[in-house]
């Protein structure tokens, strides 16, 4: 298969002193799957895992810097750190460092900021655009770098022109279209368009909501997080046979939130969704967000019936699972089933 890695070349190039990358184990392994989601939680910005094992007297990669901060916890062996100052402070993400490959080379042949060896339970914070390279000394080195994607200003800039580009639309100056005839290799000939566009555009501006771009900013950052996977015929099976015994738990790692009601019905914000509820609803959706786990006879506020309603929409939509949900074994009730199928068993 063409994206099976190569054991045997794995070797040849590590051999010849490549570095071993071992990327994404934050969504991998369950240690680091928690601790890269609860670091997320106090943060309020994404997290990402990587790992990193460099063959003795190697280094890992040339002088760069990242467009995230990151956090390195070195686990086994030791590595030199060179740390220099940013060529470009605070980079984006549309900014990395190969785009300045020369301003970066020439930065690291200057005096470091930071020169240090790294041993086991050591530990160093690069803030992103620090331009940073390391050597492993005499041992194999690993070591694990917590990214840190910070939520910017620019994300938040970004947000702000999404939602004029969608407010504007609705400009009918502003889907005029452009005289016929018109010469565009000309700049001269669009300057009072161009320039009515731009007046009309900083009107739009002033009419942005900050709340709205909250909620655009929230639905980007909160994207990027995965919440944890769901058995879908488990699920399925157990929202059809809910009863009042049922344990609910609202899924790890899903961003919630409850917004105000709004007339009859209350929002509840999950991941990049949303989610329209009766207003009566709400008293047992705060309930079970805040407990993290109920049973279904304890939400409050409803009837029996209307429980098990929001319970059943809960669990199809995957905001919430029973936590021992199973998928039925379709010949436990049918032991004697060789007996009467003809052939079976032959």
């Amino acid at each position: 298969m063409a994206d099976q890695v190569s054991s045997d070349a794995v070797l040849r190039l590590f051999a010849d002193g490549s570095t071993v990358v071992l990327q994404g184990l934050h969504r991998l392994w369950p240690p680091l799957i928690e601790f890269a989601d609860s670091l997320a939680a106090d943060l309020g910005h994404p997290t990402q895992v990587n790992a990193y094992i460099t063959p003795p007297s190697s280094r890992g990669f040339s002088p760069h810097y990242d467009v995230h901060d990151v956090f390195v916890l070195q686990v086994a062996g030791e590595k030199h750190w060179r740390i220099h100052e940013p060529v470009l402070p605070d980079p984006l993400r549309t900014q990395p460092w190969n785009d300045r490959a020369a301003a970066v080379a020439a930065a690291a042949e200057g005096q470091p900021v930071i020169d240090a060896v790294l041993r086991p339970g050591d530990a160093l914070y690069l803030p992103r655009g620090y331009l940073h390279s390391a050597v492993a000394l005499g041992e194999i080195s690993a070591h694990l770098t917590i990214g840190v994607h910070p939520v910017t200003r620019w994300a938040a800039t970004e947000s702000v022109l999404d939602l004029v580009r969608v407010l504007a639309a609705d400009d009918p100056e502003l889907r005029r279209s452009l005289p016929m005839g018109l010469d565009l290799a000309d700049p001269s000939a669009v300057t009072d368009d161009v320039t009515a566009v731009v007046a009309a555009l900083k009107g739009w501006l002033d009419r942005v909501d900050p709340t709205q771009v909250a909620d655009r900013l929230r639905t980007r950052t909160w994207a990027q997080v995965r919440p944890e996977p769901v058995a879908p015929l488990a699920q399925a099976t157990a929202a059809a046979t809910l009863s009042a015994d049922t344990v609910l738990r609202v899924r790890a790692r899903l961003r919630t939130a409850l917004r105000e009601p709004a007339g009859d019905r209350v929002t509840l914000v999950a991941g990049r969704r949303s989610l329209e509820l009766p207003v009566q609803t709400r008293p047992a959706l705060a309930a079970l967000l805040a407990a993290g786990e109920l049973k279904v006879a304890d939400l409050p506020g409803l009837d029996d019936a209307d429980q098990l309603t929001l319970a059943r929409r809960l669990v199809t939509d995957s905001i919430a699972v029973v936590p021992d949900a199973v998928v039925p074994d379709p010949t436990a009730e049918h032991d004697g089933w060789r007996d009467h199928v003809p052939g079976a068993g032959s």
